[in-house]
């Protein structure tokens, strides 16, 4: 299925004056590549990466050009031109990104950047941004861990800190006492989980030193290790989900998570037989070793 928005890898199928169509593993999914973007030395059947959208006709058109940004992602971009239908934005493809008016959080200027959010709109399937993002972000199930490392887009300035996006996917705060730096709007880096609150809140850290305490899952997996003999355990992102369960009551998905914080703390190592602890562990006791 050719997805509109997404990088596609696709074979080509068939020229003609206009370009040369691609197909994916549907043979009746087709677009085109218009005649600008087509490499030397193209023949039938090659495949390409190709970033896929819909044109001002609504047709599916692809191009080779890189967008700075792809559909239910983040980006801050720079503001081109405004005129009677919105703003357009530049994002690295001929086809300036539009947000409608309707979009803006605020009324956008030429020359001036933004952070907006891509989406495709549901009346004509074209890909649009917006600055009203908020309820694009989830606010509910959250599927994240106490001290797992995230990708972070810094948002606005509050009085209690800095907002973040997290994972182009929740909301989150830095709070003014965890950093002594400047941060800038739209900027990207990697940031730790410090804690998801009951009421859906999230505050972050940059620094993994930050915190002192594993989550619960992680801390169980850690003192299992430190009860071993040799100090690992048979398990890695590879068992199978029901081994998981069965040995350690816990989702596959959680142990990933737990392991993945360890291993970003430098606690343990990931091996392909198993998980070890990373570093000399606490010799037993006398006592301990005459039992």
């Amino acid at each position: 299925m050719i997805k509109v928005g997404e990088y596609n890898k696709l074979k080509a199928v068939r020229q003609t004056d206009n370009g040369v169509y691609f197909a994916s593993n549907n043979p009746e999914e087709e677009v085109l590549l218009p005649n600008k973007y087509i490499p030397d030395e193209l023949y039938e059947d090659d495949e390409l990466e190709l970033f896929v959208f819909k044109d001002h006709e609504g047709r599916l058109t692809a191009t080779t050009q890189k967008p700075k940004v792809t559909v239910n992602k983040f980006g801050y971009l720079w503001c081109k031109d405004v005129n009677d239908y919105g703003a357009f934005l530049k994002w690295g493809l001929d086809k300036d990104l539009l947000v409608p008016f309707r979009e803006q959080a605020e009324r956008m200027k030429e020359d001036q950047r933004y952070l907006v959010y891509v989406y495709v709109d549901k009346v004509s399937g074209r890909l649009v941004g917006t600055s009203r993002y908020l309820r694009y972000l989830r606010h509910k199930t959250i599927e994240l861990e106490d001290g797992q490392e995230v990708e972070l887009i810094i948002d606005n300035s509050t009085d209690m800190g800095v907002n973040v996006i997290i994972n182009d996917t929740y909301q989150g705060l830095i709070h003014a006492s965890d950093f002594h730096t400047q941060l800038k709007r739209g900027d990207r880096c990697k940031g730790y989980i410090k804690h998801v609150r009951k009421d859906g809140k999230i505050d972050v850290s940059l620094h993994a030193s930050a915190f002192d305490r594993v989550s619960a899952s992680a801390q169980k997996v850690l003192g299992l290790l430190k009860e071993s003999e040799d100090g690992s355990l048979p398990y890695h992102d590879k068992t199978p989900a029901e081994v998981i369960k069965k040995e350690l009551s816990m989702s596959k998905k959680t142990f990933k998570q737990a392991i993945g914080g360890l291993y970003s703390r430098k606690l343990i190592l990931i091996k392909d037989d198993g998980i070890y602890l990373d570093g000399p562990r606490k010799p037993k006791s006398k006592d301990e070793e005459d039992e």
